[in-house]
């Protein structure tokens, strides 16, 4: 086999695993992982402002306030705003939706078990250095392709 056809095979290899691990996840969350990456930030703080959440979250904040009120309409969340200060939108998870979505990570453990099975730590190890090494590039590419300058 040729280099280049090793790296179109790995590549799309990526591509395959990614897609199937994507519908996987979701099929287990019952959510779009715009979704789960905002519940997740709503699970580790208690209450958040919702101007911060947009801003840590790394989705459109148009698409954050478009999740939020479907989230709020199904009583996942609830917002509201503090007697002291009425400019601020606070957004804080159901009490009842935050032990689901607990119980929902105890699935993804054993998802992300079963899927490393085989591995030793070692690999695991390896292989997370190569990814991380892949993203880099990625963001190197990008940045490049979109004008800016590599790091």
């Amino acid at each position: 086999m040729t280099a280049c056809f090793v790296r179109l095979q790995i590549f799309m290899q990526l591509q395959s695993v990614n897609k199937e691990i994507y519908s996987t996840f979701e099929t287990c969350f019952g959510a779009s992982t715009s979704r789960i990456e905002i519940l997740h930030y709503l699970l580790q703080h208690d209450e958040v402002t919702q101007t911060s959440l947009q801003r840590e979250v790394n989705i459109d904040p148009a698409a954050v306030t478009r999740h939020l009120k479907q989230l709020e309409a199904s009583g996942t969340i609830y917002r509201y705003k503090k007697p002291d200060d009425q400019r601020a939108t606070w957004v804080k998870l159901d009490e009842d939706e935050r032990r689901h979505i607990e119980q929902s990570y105890k699935e993804k453990s054993q998802f992300i078990e079963e899927t490393l099975a085989g591995f030793s730590e070692k690999e695991l190890e390896h292989f997370l250095s190569m990814l991380n090494k892949i993203s880099q590039n990625v963001s190197q590419v990008t940045k490049k392709n979109l004008g800016g300058t590599p790091e």
